[in-house]
């Protein structure tokens, strides 16, 4: 593998729209289009919301409306999913639907696929009908979409007006080895949720490097990691702004979730032996400090995983930190 500097990496957002404590879903989505222009103006390349649901934390649920959103908010940043959850939608709607927004803002649009349900599973009931019984079959669902897309569909007894025709890159997420398998069969982009699920990173873009087969859509592998990320002018500010992430991941290993707290100058008392385990294994991929550390530990994670880009996902509390954070996330490329 080349080596790699940082010079080379792209560097993007995912935005999970979180909703901190005393503000309100209106508030999240204006700070979130604050960041947009502010990270375009830093020379980030995308903007990616998430689909998730029933989460008292998170308002990016209707994800693709977010995506308009941003998108009439800004001039050249890339803005799209990561992703949609296919099984959650028939593919002629989300080709409609991204065909709608690909019309709106030419070259802009990115459409990120995941095959899980982005909820718990009373929710994914109540979001798929008696659907939920059936049989999901992501891998033909993404060709659908894709011939969707395509020119070579005109003929077709069902067509995606907008959607058909256009140049819409679509992405596979994953947090397992499965979907390393079918971004690499396929031929496409692969992005990996190494910001809470670190275990299986490693094997699986060596797995998707490994198996990939050139298509009209990419002729060589290409990675993402999506990672934590908490800057601040000094380290110390960056491990304090970081307790409001190990907060909010309290409540994801938990079950119990609440809008995201306040940093606090110790997580004694706050979490037990086997809650402040399983947090720190969630965050195996999370960089926090000033931009010299940040810039010594992004080198290190690039030249052990080689990746094309990093997207980089940063809980905290206060919108102003937060601002300042990608600010100076962005410094560590240049």
């Amino acid at each position: 593998m080349d080596s790699k500097q940082l010079t080379d990496i792209s560097y993007s957002v995912l935005d999970l729209a979180t909703i901190a404590e005393g503000r309100t879903p209106p508030d999240t989505f204006r700070h979130s289009l604050e960041i947009a222009r502010l990270t375009e103006q830093l020379g980030y390349k995308r903007y990616w919301f998430a689909e998730h649901h029933n989460m008292i934390n998170v308002a990016s649920s209707a994800t693709a409306v977010l995506i308009g959103y941003i998108a009439a908010g800004t001039s050249s940043i890339r803005v799209g999913s990561g992703g949609i959850m296919l099984p959650n939608h028939a593919p002629l709607i989300v080709a409609e639907q991204f065909g709608t927004l690909a019309s709106l803002y030419p070259d802009r649009i990115d459409l990120g696929l995941g095959r899980a349900p982005g909820s718990d599973q009373l929710t994914a009931k109540e979001i798929r009908g008696e659907n939920f019984y059936a049989q999901h079959h992501f891998p033909q669902d993404v060709e659908k979409l894709q011939l969707f897309f395509s020119e070579d569909n005109s003929t077709g007894s069902v067509r995606a007006i907008p959607g058909e025709g256009l140049d819409i890159p679509i992405w596979i997420l994953g947090s397992s080895t499965d979907s390393a398998r079918l971004a690499a069969a396929m031929g496409l982009p692969y992005a990996f949720a190494s910001h809470f699920a670190p275990t299986q990173f490693l094997t699986a873009i060596d797995l998707y490097r490994r198996n990939f087969r050139p298509s009209a859509h990419l002729k060589e592998p290409y990675v993402m990691a999506c990672v934590n990320v908490v800057a601040a002018d000094t380290d110390d500010e960056a491990r304090r702004l970081f307790t409001s992430l190990q907060q909010f991941f309290i409540g994801v290993i938990s079950g119990k979730r609440q809008l995201l707290q306040p940093p606090v100058d110790s997580m004694d008392g706050i979490w037990n032996i086997y809650e402040e385990e399983a947090v720190k294994q969630m965050l195996g991929y999370a960089f926090i400090g000033g931009t010299k550390k940040l810039k010594k530990d992004m080198q290190n994670f690039i030249n052990k995983t080689g990746v094309d880009e990093v997207m980089a996902t940063s809980h905290i509390f206060s919108h102003e930190a937060k601002m300042r954070s990608f600010e100076l996330f962005a410094e560590v490329f240049k």
